[in-house]
């Protein structure tokens, strides 16, 4: 009789324990349900592993916090969970969706910033992306550049012009950060490279003038020559003559054509009316425009005018570049 029981009792828990596997199986592994095939979902910074699973409910996965809670304290990986933008797909498990977060595997996206983009383009291209979390409206010039520890007095060309990926929901100010980090960086690496004697007192001037390089060469294979007829402008003390840094201090009133009353219209960026360097950049130059700017072409050019292709004609005195403005400017008008 007492065997009997034994025997009993040997599969009342071999029962129990089967029941017990299969319900952890069912927990673990079977696939959890979805409203559709992905479903995008955003973890907040600071929530827990109940909170999470209550994000990924509202979100359209039908996850149960209290499993998900359990789960993720007997396997030790509510510790490990992380803040951030995740994708689910249909036939995800809970332990899958569980060691996701606690990898960190998170979803990722892209924003571009173009070389030669002015601030106020970069700030707009940050507003038009959904992916990006908005955090600095009503936030002055000034205190965004106390908040970046920045020097200058002037946001325009401190953000280095490239592609971020970054986890979608990630806030501009971080983005910002990022490209100023990046810009700040190579600036003070390339200036510790420059050439000799150079008519740059400092890496900032550098940056100003890198960014009228940026905005004046169409082709590329020019950079370094536009580079010198600048650099050989500001070591005899003429004028820059430089459109783009007209147009710049024009602002909104710019409308696509630049006439002779607003070349002799002053403004602090007008190289026309003002002698030397502009007080800002005009623009983010790229790491081409700073290379050329920092390691200019070594020539006599003093003028260039663009003949229409992306290319320059260079010249060494007004007489033939009042020639080529006739060839490729009047002409073409």
């Amino acid at each position: 009789m007492r065997k009997k029981y034994s025997l009993i009792g040997l599969a009342v828990i071999l029962l129990a324990a089967a029941a017990a596997y299969g319900a952890w199986w069912w927990v673990m592994e079977r696939p959890v349900p979805m409203t559709a095939e992905r479903v995008d979902y955003v973890v907040e910074a600071g929530s827990g592993p109940k909170a999470m699973a209550r994000t990924m409910k509202e979100a359209g996965i039908a996850v149960d916090e209290q499993q998900f809670a359990l789960l993720a304290r007997l396997t030790e990986q509510d510790t490990l969970l992380q803040a951030g933008a995740y994708e689910a797909v249909r036939g995800d498990t809970l332990w899958r969706l569980l060691e996701r977060m606690a990898q960190g595997d998170m979803m990722q996206t892209r924003l571009t910033l173009v070389e030669g983009w002015d601030y106020k383009r970069i700030r707009q291209q940050l507003a038009d992306s959904p992916d990006v979390k908005q955090s600095l409206a009503g936030v002055s010039d000034e205190e965004l550049l106390t908040r970046l520890g920045a020097t200058a007095k002037h946001p325009e060309g401190l953000f280095y012009p490239d592609t971020y990926v970054f986890v979608p929901g990630s806030n501009d100010f971080d983005i910002l950060r990022r490209a100023y980090q990046a810009q700040n960086e190579l600036l003070e690496r390339l200036w510790a490279k420059r050439d000799p004697d150079l008519p740059l007192k400092t890496p900032y001037e550098a940056l100003i003038l890198a960014s009228i390089v940026e905005k004046e060469t169409g082709h590329s294979a020019d950079r370094e020559r536009v580079a010198g007829v600048f650099i050989n402008r500001l070591r005899i003390g003429m004028l820059l003559q430089t459109d783009p840094t007209v147009i710049y201090g024009m602002g909104d009133k710019y409308q696509g054509r630049i006439r002779k009353s607003d070349l002799q219209t002053d403004t602090p960026w007008n190289t026309y009316t003002r002698a030397g360097l502009p007080p800002t950049p005009i623009a983010s130059p790229g790491k081409a425009a700073l290379m050329a700017t920092l390691h200019p072409e070594k020539h006599d050019y003093l003028y260039f005018v663009s003949r229409g292709d992306g290319t320059s004609e260079f010249s060494k005195n007004l007489r033939d570049h009042n020639r080529a403005v006739q060839q490729y400017i009047l002409k073409r008008n």
